[in-house]
């Protein structure tokens, strides 16, 4: 198989169908895409309804072009992560696994231009994350709910703002920032560096005030990033994890028992944001984002400190720091139910606490008089208690 083959069929699978995120290349599956965060079928000509393990193979060994590195990962770990370019039409980052002894390819489309803050509409903290000149922000979330699009905003925010040196450590490298006022330096894995760790240290030797770390992947890569931010650098980097509370507990629990104390010190002195991000079906098609936003404050760091306990959680702060931007999961999911981008059922679904999220609902449909309940025709019965008081007489 040719480039020129392979370009083609990725042309085609881009083309088929309106808001594709990603390319699917799987065994017994047709060419599919996900489009609006559904997989759909992509029709090619000639057809081809079930793909071979050995199509599936070619398809993947022409992607990764003869690279010993890539092939050396495939072969050792059992996938491997590079970027594709789609002359003149779109960016991809690919990763090629093995399952089952065959191997699979998922291509997530690359936006061409970075995005802004407000073409985005995001809440006024990614504002406030770009002002900050230390510390560390987490952005968190599942594979695929937006972070690194996120990250990209607050960079471009800061790259309009002020004159100062950045550094990304990107796996493969997304977004292509311009030089503008800030100065971009973008490196990535296995092309300008081996490993986060490696990278973050390395970069610690380069002067930037911003430094970009693409995933906290490690506990070395943990201990560097807090040390980034503790010597005055702005460290902006994302988790796999769900929300604020989760996200404490997974740094921590990187840590041995007895650096539990120690940690819990350090991210009370560095911490500024943790911004976790979901992704919920939009009516009328496509997909807009709900956000939880913690911030510091005396109750979070001593919380950060001591631990969450009965009655005093994440959730309940966040829930109490709208003042300063915080909010939580349910209220960003009620605040989209309310502008009518998300309906009742997926607000429901997709909420942490549903108790709290239903009576915001019902608050919400009080105030456009609507009805709250499904039970109709209530009435009081008159009757109750006459048989009785009639017994008595007779």
């Amino acid at each position: 198989m040719r480039r020129q083959q392979i370009d083609h069929i990725l042309t085609t699978m881009l083309e088929s169908h309106d808001n594709v995120s990603d390319l699917n290349i799987t065994v017994d599956k047709p060419f599919q895409v996900e489009s609006a965060g559904e997989l759909m079928p992509v029709p090619l000509n000639p057809p081809v309804h079930r793909l071979t393990p050995f199509q599936t193979e070619v398809f993947a060994l022409n992607l990764i072009n003869g690279d010993r590195r890539l092939t050396k990962n495939l072969l050792t770990q059992g996938s491997c992560d590079m970027s594709y370019q789609l002359a003149g039409k779109a960016r991809f980052r690919v990763n090629i696994f093995s399952q089952k002894g065959c191997y699979s390819t998922v291509m997530r489309q690359l936006a061409t231009r970075v995005p802004t803050v407000e073409e985005m509409k995001l809440p006024p903290a990614f504002k406030k994350m770009a002002e900050d000149r230390n510390g560390i922000i987490f952005v968190t979330g599942a594979t695929g709910s937006g972070k690194s699009t996120s990250l990209a905003a607050v960079l471009d925010e800061i790259n309009e703002r002020k004159s100062v040196h950045v550094v990304t450590l990107e796996d493969p490298v997304e977004f292509v920032h311009s030089q503008k006022k800030s100065t971009f330096n973008q490196r990535e894995l296995g092309l300008d560096f081996d490993a986060f760790s490696t990278g973050l240290r390395a970069a610690l030797r380069q002067a930037p005030k911003v430094i970009l770390v693409g995933e906290m992947r490690d506990r070395e890569t943990v201990e560097i990033g807090l040390s980034a931010a503790e010597t005055g650098h702005l460290v902006l980097t994302t988790l796999h994890t769900v929300d604020a509370g989760q996200t404490i507990n997974r740094i921590v629990g990187m840590f041995e028992q007895e650096e539990e104390k120690q940690i819990r010190i350090r991210l009370t002195d560095t911490l500024r944001w943790i911004a976790s991000q979901r992704l919920l079906p939009k009516e009328g098609g496509g997909r807009v984002a709900a956000f939880e936003l913690m911030g510091t404050s005396l109750r979070v760091k001593d919380l950060i400190l001591n631990g969450e306990s009965e009655g005093k959680t994440f959730y309940d702060i966040i829930a109490g720091g709208q003042a300063f931007n915080m909010m939580t999961f349910d209220q960003s999911i009620a605040e989209l139910y309310q502008q009518g981008l998300v309906s009742e059922e997926t607000a429901l679904s997709y909420a942490s606490r549903k108790a709290v999220v239903g009576r915001a609902i019902d608050a919400i449909k009080a105030s456009r008089g609507e009805k709250t309940t499904s039970i109709e025709d209530l009435s009081l019965d008159d009757s109750y208690g006459n048989d009785k008081e009639e017994r008595r007489r007779r």
